[in-house]
């Protein structure tokens, strides 16, 4: 579950605060006050980047989806079929991949972004910051050429690797807004520390690195921007912890075995993507809501693509309270338990995914809603389309039979399960070779 992500601090914490932070100026009152003004512009942004017609962003990614597999004429972001040695099968790959100068032009991986988050631009139009160092010794004053330097700089920035590397992060990495984590050319693994979070801010990409056996962090004194650094209670472990943020896309990201979640988006966070991304042996994996009392995640809106649930996932791909999931063209290979779950109302549209189920003859079905009577949640619209069901699979859909996403004739159909096994080919992290086609 999500924990306490605002942090409150007890009066034995405020005491010590004070103490240990007087040579820098600062007093609790100004501390709470930089999160409080961080939430209030998070929130506004939430209200901006929410999609009141949905289903115009759905269609628009099953129409790319159908133009890449079908060979169609370039559309404005170039996305064609390509013959040769790069056989990018989808079409967020197809924008950028079978580039050979990738390397030199990596910032054309932000015009690639599709669904709910496709206005994310990240670093874009900043400057490239190179890792060097992967250390994480010092959290109120990190070191330049580490992570942690990188990602609380102000402005745009895209980061990059100078070599491959494990980063043990001490506690989690509290990133700012406008930033890329771009881990091609390089294997570049965060691991057994804490992981990544992104508290009310907006505009982040984070591609092609490993995620896997994060810890939860003890917490302390961590410094999240430039010109400010505070206390912080302890972390709970995830992946990707996305707390009242916005326009956030997450493209071939491994992810394994975290301590809680791999990834959890909570507290309004929406306009989000999670696509081409291998997920294995966790139990909880994808949360999206908070709480069932938490009505502010009705803005939630969050596209998955193209990903592969695989081997030694038990539950939650995802499961989602309150917001408006598109679950498409991804490949459920493994759950023990169940894959699409629930509570409170969810809308969830599964659109040409290949559900595969265990041999367990008691787990047959991907759907399961909790705290809720059929009487109550019969009337969640929960729609599948072009699903491929296998080994016994199904899935129980909800709400009005007759409910449509658009107007009949108008909704672009997505491309049918049959096509998972070509759209995910490459989900993961990819070995990109600078020069070459990645």
């Amino acid at each position: 579950m999500a924990g306490n992500y605002y942090r409150s601090v007890s009066l034995v914490f405020l005491i010590l605060i004070v103490v240990v932070d007087i040579s820098n100026g600062e007093n609790t009152t100004e501390l709470d006050g930089v999160w409080q003004k961080r939430a209030v512009e998070a929130k506004e942004a939430a209200l901006h980047a929410y999609e009141p017609n949905p289903t115009s962003v759905t269609d628009h990614l099953n129409g790319e989806v159908h133009r890449a597999t079908d060979g169609r004429n370039s559309t404005r972001r170039d996305l064609h079929k390509y013959n040769g040695p790069c056989t990018a099968t989808n079409p967020i790959d197809q924008c950028w991949r079978c580039q050979s100068n990738w390397a030199e032009n990596r910032m054309r991986l932000a015009d690639c972004a599709m669904g709910f988050g496709r206005k994310t631009t990240g670093g874009k139009g900043g400057k490239i910051y190179v890792v060097i160092d992967s250390s994480d010794n010092d959290l109120v004053n990190p070191k330049p050429g580490t992570l942690r330097h990188a990602v609380i700089q102000k402005g745009p920035l895209w980061i990059i690797f100078k070599q491959s590397m494990t980063i043990k992060l001490s506690e989690e990495l509290i990133m700012t807004s406008d930033k890329t984590i771009d881990g091609r050319g390089a294997q570049v693994h965060i691991a057994y520390g804490a992981g990544i979070t992104l508290q009310f801010i907006k505009n982040v990409i984070i591609h092609n690195v490993k995620i896997h056996d994060t810890k939860a962090g003890n917490g302390g004194l961590i410094r999240d921007s430039v010109d400010h650094y505070g206390y912080r209670s302890k972390s709970d472990g995830d992946g990707i912890s996305i707390f009242g943020s916005t326009n956030v896309w997450i493209d071939h990201v491994s992810m394994s075995n975290c301590q809680d979640g791999l990834i959890d988006a909570i507290q309004a966070a929406t306009a989000i993507t999670i696509s081409n991304c291998h997920f294995t042996h966790h139990n909880e994996a994808l949360l999206f809501g908070a709480s069932d009392s938490s009505k502010e995640d009705e803005v939630m809106q969050i596209t998955i693509a193209f990903t592969h649930f695989g081997q030694g996932i038990i539950q939650r791909m995802p499961r989602v309270r309150w917001g408006f999931v598109h679950i498409v063209n991804n490949d459920y290979t493994h759950w023990l338990m169940y894959a699409v779950g629930g509570s409170k109302h969810p809308t969830i549209l599964s659109q040409g995914n290949r559900y595969i189920a265990p041999p367990n003859a008691f787990a047959k079905e991907v759907t399961k809603r909790d705290y809720a009577a059929e009487s109550e949640w019969k009337n969640w619209v929960w729609k599948s389309d072009g699903d491929l069901m296998m080994n016994g699979a199904f899935f129980v859909q909800s709400g009005d039979p007759k409910h449509v996403f658009a107007s009949g004739a108008d909704m672009i159909k997505p491309k049918p399960g049959s096509f998972v096994n070509q759209l995910t080919k490459f989900a993961g992290v990819l070995n990109c070779v600078p020069g070459k086609p990645c």
